[in-house]
C-alpha cells in the first residue's frame, strides 16, 4: 500500500472551491482524480456518486429531489461525460443557490465535456486539468527513471515492479478501447483502434504524414483524423503545432505527434523495461516526449509548439507567453551536444532563456547562453 501523493493542482481546487459554485476536474481515466477529491473532501460534509455505477446513477433519475436532499452537502458527480445532458438541469439548481462549493464535476473526456459545461454553466463553473503523476510531483532525483519508463498513471507508477506496471498499462489500454470509447457513444472496432494507435506510436516525436498512416490502417484520411481526434481528447495524445511566426524562413507547418503518458507510449512500442528502452532507436523521441509533457503541464499558462526549419534546423519546444519566449532542446544523453541548426534559430528565435534538458545530475551554463539541466532544475516561474 502507499500513502496519498500530494498533486500540484490542491491549491488551485481549493482555490476554486471557496469561490466557484461548480468545478470541472478533467482528465484522462485512472489519473487520480477520484482519489483527490475524496482526499479533499474527507473532512467535509458531502455526497459522492459515481456515474458508471448503475445505483447511483439512479439517485438523479428525479434530480431536483437529490438536489433538495442534500442542500446542504458538497455533491461530487464522477464520470459526469456519461451524463451530458445534466448540465442544463446543473445550471438551473445553480441559479437557485449560487454559493461556492456546490459541485464538483469529475470528467474524462476534454472538449466535448467542456464545450457542454460552456453552454449550459457559463460563468457558474471552473476548470482544472489534473494528468498524471508529474515530475514536481514525485522524488525526480530517485524516480525519474521509473517515471519515464512507468508513465505517470499512479497504478502503473506506484506498481510494485516493472511487470506489475507494465501488465496494468496493457489492461488499461484494453479497457480504454473496449468499454471507455463506446461508453463515450464511439462506435469503433477495438482492434481496429488498437491497430492504428499502435500504429501511431512508431510515429511519436514526428510529424504526421496522413495519408500514409490511412493506407497502413486502411482509412480514409477523414476518418483517421477523426479517430485521432478521439484521442486527443481523452488526454491519449498530444498534437503539438508548429510556432506562428514570420521569421523569414521556410517553416513546416505540420504539427508533431506525441503519446501523452510515456509509459503508455512504451507499452504501444512493445517496451517492457528501462535496459530495453536504452537499446531501441525510441529513446531520443521517448525522452522528448517525457519532458515535453511535463513541461507542458508545469506551465500551463504558457503557449507551447515547435518550430522546425525546411533545411532541419529544429527547436523542439517553444513555450511563448506575450512577447516572450522560452525554448527547448531535449537530449538523451548525459553529455548533450545542442544540434547546429538551433544555435542558428536562437539567433533568430532571440528567446529570453534557451534549455537543454538532458538526464544530467547536475545543472550547468553552457555556451551561447543555454542552460543545460533536468526537469528538477527547471525554475518555478519562466
Amino acid at each position: 500500500m502507499h500513502g496519498y501523493l500530494d498533486r500540484a493542482c490542491e491549491k488551485q481546487l481549493k482555490k476554486a472551491l471557496n469561490s466557484s459554485p461548480a468545478i470541472v476536474l478533467l482528465g484522462p481515466r485512472q489519473c487520480g482524480k477520484s482519489t483527490l477529491v475524496k482526499h479533499l473532501i474527507r473532512e467535509t460534509s458531502s455526497v459522492y456518486l459515481d456515474l458508471q455505477d448503475r445505483l447511483d446513477r439512479n439517485k438523479l433519475a428525479e434530480p431536483e429531489i437529490f438536489f433538495e436532499e442534500h442542500r446542504d452537502k458538497l455533491i461530487c458527480l464522477d464520470e459526469i461525460q456519461l451524463l451530458p445532458e445534466f448540465f442544463s438541469v446543473l445550471r438551473s439548481e445553480i441559479d437557485k443557490d449560487r454559493r461556492p462549493g456546490r459541485f464538483i464535476l469529475l470528467g474524462s473526456a476534454s472538449r466535448e465535456l467542456i464545450r457542454q459545461s460552456n453552454e449550459s454553466l457559463a460563468g457558474r463553473v471552473a476548470q482544472i486539468e489534473l494528468t498524471p503523476f508529474t515530475s514536481e510531483e514525485i522524488n525526480f532525483g530517485e524516480d525519474y527513471r521509473k517515471h519515464w519508463i512507468r508513465g505517470g498513471y499512479p497504478d502503473s507508477f506506484l506498481a510494485l515492479d516493472e511487470e506489475d506496471s507494465y501488465y496494468w498499462r496493457e489492461n488499461f489500454i484494453r479497457t480504454f478501447l473496449e468499454r471507455d470509447i463506446p461508453a463515450l457513444g464511439f462506435d469503433i472496432p477495438a482492434p481496429l483502434f488498437n491497430r492504428l494507435w499502435r500504429v501511431l506510436a512508431h510515429y511519436h516525436g514526428q510529424t504526421l504524414n496522413y495519408s500514409k498512416v490511412a493506407e497502413v490502417v486502411d482509412l480514409d484520411v477523414r476518418t483517421l483524423k477523426k479517430y485521432i481526434y478521439i484521442l486527443e481528447q481523452t488526454y491519449m495524445i498530444r498534437i503539438l503545432e508548429p510556432m506562428e511566426n514570420n521569421l523569414k524562413k521556410r517553416l513546416v507547418k505540420s504539427p508533431k505527434f506525441y503519446v501523452r503518458d510515456s509509459g503508455i507510449a512504451h507499452n504501444l512500442l512493445d517496451i517492457e523495461s528501462f535496459d530495453e528502452l536504452l537499446s531501441r532507436p525510441q529513446l531520443g523521441a521517448s525522452w522528448e516526449g517525457y519532458c515535453i509533457e511535463n513541461i507542458i503541464n508545469r506551465y500551463p499558462r504558457w503557449r507551447p509548439s515547435y518550430l522546425r526549419t525546411s533545411n532541419g534546423a529544429e527547436i523542439d519546444l517553444v513555450l511563448e507567453r506575450g512577447n516572450k519566449k522560452v525554448i527547448f532542446e531535449f537530449k538523451s544523453s548525459k553529455a548533450p551536444k545542442p544540434a547546429r541548426g538551433f544555435y542558428e534559430l536562437i539567433e533568430i528565435v532571440k528567446p529570453a532563456a534557451s534549455w537543454v534538458i538532458a538526464p544530467v545530475d547536475e545543472g550547468y551554463p553552457y555556451k551561447n547562453g543555454i542552460r543545460v539541466g533536468n526537469l528538477n532544475h527547471l525554475p518555478e516561474g519562466l
